[in-house]
């Protein structure tokens, strides 16, 4: 497969050029118009099933009790993959050696991938009081990125569950009890719990990411959930089979969002993802427009390659049917509805001046549908995270947001289509609500006795 797709994108423009002199510049622009309405409003009705059926049944799922978590426990791994994390990894491992399971049937690894700071020696001083945690080095250029540090990491253990954290993550005790349970369903392959921003309160954006992680788990994958049984593999506070990931020749090291590449290699070979709202688990949000552009670019990178990789075989797969197939092709296509989003705002502009054969009123239609979906979503996340009532102002901070996803999404689609270089990038973090926990000192010998 080539590493680029160049002739598409020459392919794409050779018939824009020719449907502007066989037809007109104002009957293309007002066909391209109609498509993306109809795009548009294909998401929107998506949009809105999914903030339906959470607004109906997820409240009522939060709160229900629990129950047959102690009965179950098989082997697990939880692994831990970090990187320069040494402001947020203390506050990490105290969270994993909290965790509520049996300690005979429970591995904590956690990787040093070829740190530059000290997270390396403050997970040695973790290790040296607390044996049961065991820490591997990576090499530098061991490669992989996060992929390649949990390969290394599965490597060494033996348990039937694998689960996985960021190096940011702090879940609740309860979350490995809450994860597994599902597993007692021979078709679950993989589970995913809910994230939940911690640090809300430390920026203007990190308010608004707050807000998006609420209707993105509360409500567009309780959606998913409720609806096709389709969520998606998160790529931290998830759990999956450690045979079948084995089976599956690991985690994608060559993709940059090895969740979204998992969740699809899941589902093309017969197993489900199951989501689970009550396995919370916190996490820390970026704080500035540059580290936000990042981690955004490389979501929009990575899931688009997925696109570009799977949309064949999943219209070719016996394991789904003819709806699962159309929700996981909209699934996929997620990080490509921004660049037509830019399109249809770039066409509002155009018909704005009269060129494109339509009046600047009958666009509202169009520019309507680029919003109403996601704001419908995230309405219902914030009445379903029980926010305070003034947090319904920090919508507003999702306009900006939302311009921002649009250049991200365009740069990685030019990006991936053109076939620019690139490798998997870190999160900074910041670790200012991380918990205040410190690296046990090391043991100092005793003074042999006089």
């Amino acid at each position: 497969m080539p590493d680029h797709f160049r002739r598409g994108l020459l392919t794409h423009a050779l018939i824009l050029v020719a449907a502007f002199a066989l037809a007109g510049v104002d009957r293309t622009l007002g066909w391209a118009a109609t498509v993306l309405n109809i795009v548009f409003l294909l998401f929107f009705f998506r949009h809105l099933a999914f903030a339906v059926s959470a607004a109906r049944w997820a409240e009522r799922d939060l709160d229900a009790p629990v129950i047959g978590v102690e009965t179950y426990t098989p082997s697990i791994a939880v692994l831990v993959a970090c990187k320069d994390e040494e402001l947020v990894v203390d506050g990490m491992v105290a969270a994993m050696l909290d965790l509520s399971y049996p300690p005979d049937r429970l591995t904590v690894v956690v990787v040093d991938d070829a740190s530059t700071d000290g997270t390396g020696a403050k997970l040695d001083a973790w290790h040296a009081a607390n044996p049961r945690l065991k820490v591997l080095h990576r090499q530098p250029g061991a490669g992989g990125g996060k992929s390649g540090a949990l390969n290394d990491a599965l490597a060494l253990v033996d348990a039937e569950i694998a689960v996985i954290f960021d190096a940011d993550h702090q879940p609740e005790s309860s979350v490995l009890r809450r994860l597994v349970r599902h597993f007692r369903d021979p078709r679950v392959g993989a589970v995913m719990g809910r994230c939940v921003v911690r640090n809300g309160v430390e920026s203007n954006l990190a308010s608004t990411i707050f807000i998006d992680y609420l209707s993105g788990y509360l409500v567009n994958e309780y959606g998913r959930q409720a609806l096709f049984e389709l969520p998606a593999y998160g790529g931290a506070n998830c759990a999956v089979r450690t045979d079948l990931i084995r089976a599956l020749g690991g985690w994608n090291p060559h993709t940059v969002t090895e969740d979204t590449d998992l969740t699809l290699r899941l589902l093309l070979d017969g197993y489900r993802v199951r989501y689970d709202s009550t396995a919370v688990d916190f996490e820390e949000a970026v704080l500035s427009n540059s580290r936000f552009w990042r981690q955004r670019y490389r979501w929009a990178r990575g899931h688009q390659k997925c696109l570009r990789d799977y949309w064949r075989p999943v219209l070719r797969s016996r394991h789904l049917s003819p709806m699962e197939k159309l929700e996981t092709i909209l699934f996929l296509w997620v990080y490509h509805v921004p660049v037509l989003c830019g399109v249809g705002l770039v066409l509002i502009g155009l018909r704005a001046f009269g060129i494109g054969g339509a009046s600047f009123i009958q666009m509202i239609s169009l520019s309507a549908l680029l919003f109403a979906g996601p704001f419908t979503e995230l309405a219902v996340g914030l009445v379903l995270g029980r926010v305070s009532r003034k947090a319904v102002w920090m919508l507003v901070g999702f306009i900006p947001a939302f311009g921002m996803s649009i250049l991200t999404a365009t740069k990685a689609y030019a990006d991936g289509m053109w076939g620019t270089t690139y490798s998997w990038s870190k999160t900074a973090r910041s670790g200012a609500t991380s918990a205040v926990v410190a690296a046990p000192a090391p043991a100092v010998p005793e003074r042999a006795a006089a």
